[in-house]
């Protein structure tokens, strides 16, 4: 009895590492990266997500191996949205011995572990946030069964995890409503503020930055964080800084409707040949 369910288990398993992605994947342009740090914000806006990134010393932390931590990272998106089934398997088993010591002390004022369902589910909708957000800069809003479509393929930001199906929102009103009471949850304090604000400073990278790339950086990740994300992380907002958003965004939309798929692509299938390569040589993908 035990082995049946063990296979079947496996079977579903296999079956959601193979999802079709097809329309998940014209998401797959330059808005991914560029909302990046933002979408980083919105995931750490929950306290145990939060707790347990900040907590970590493991080889993987952000503040002690930034480039791993940012190639890991966006492997994960690339296999997510571009990979296999192999491939997402294999993310998979990777991931799972990242977070497998990823939980807090007992007495922890916020208590977390990695392999929590319900924390993979906020990140996993963050992801999933970002990809729409993504897909709707360049070809215009989701509606109809391709909106549904679109949500069910986004399913695989937290199934490539260990997030099971049944536990995704079954339609795409029933996330905005998962959204909207996970919201009420939600809190920055100073010293996961302090954290996130070095995180946007760039400070893991070690060197000096130039300020109006700094400034830059600020004022797009702002943009991208939406009011209610601002507000948490202090961060200010103007009418003029709105337009110039605005714009650039407009100008960002044109060009990757212009550029080939290859071209709008490449921040994702860049990562995901590199995934490849791991996996043909044996080497270790985290």
């Amino acid at each position: 009895m035990l082995s049946a369910m063990t296979t079947l288990k496996g079977e579903r398993r296999n079956a959601l590492d193979a999802l079709d992605t097809t329309a998940l994947r014209e998401a797959a342009n330059w808005f991914i990266v560029l909302a990046g740090t933002a979408n980083v914000i919105w995931q750490l806006s929950l306290p145990p997500v939060a707790y347990g990134v900040m907590e970590s010393t493991g080889a993987g932390a952000l503040f002690h191996d930034p480039k791993r931590r940012m190639r890991t990272t966006m492997g994960y998106i690339a296999v997510t949205m571009l990979g296999s089934a192999d491939e997402r398997a294999a993310y998979r088993a990777a991931t799972n011995r990242s977070h497998a010591p990823v939980a807090s002390a007992p007495d922890a004022r916020v208590p977390y572990r990695a392999f929590d369902p319900q924390l993979q589910l906020w990140v996993a909708a963050c992801l999933y946030r970002g990809a729409e957000y993504a897909y709707e800069q360049v070809h215009g809003p989701l509606t109809g069964l391709l909106r549904e479509d679109f949500y069910r393929q986004g399913m695989v930001f937290g199934t490539t995890l260990q997030l099971p199906a049944e536990d995704w929102p079954a339609t795409r009103d029933d996330y905005d409503a998962y959204w909207e009471a996970t919201s009420a949850r939600l809190e920055i304090d100073a010293d996961a503020r302090e954290y996130l604000s070095r995180v946007l400073r760039l400070e893991y990278l070690g060197r000096e930055i130039p300020a109006p790339l700094l400034r830059w950086r600020i004022r797009m990740t702002a943009g991208y964080l939406g009011p209610r994300f601002r507000e948490m992380m202090h961060l200010t907002w103007t009418a003029e800084d709105q337009r110039r958003f605005d714009r650039f965004n407009r100008r960002m939309a044109r060009f990757q409707r212009m550029v080939p798929r290859a071209v709008r692509e490449l921040p994702l299938t860049r990562q995901l040949r590199d995934v490849q390569r791991r996996l043909a040589r044996g080497e270790r993908l985290f």
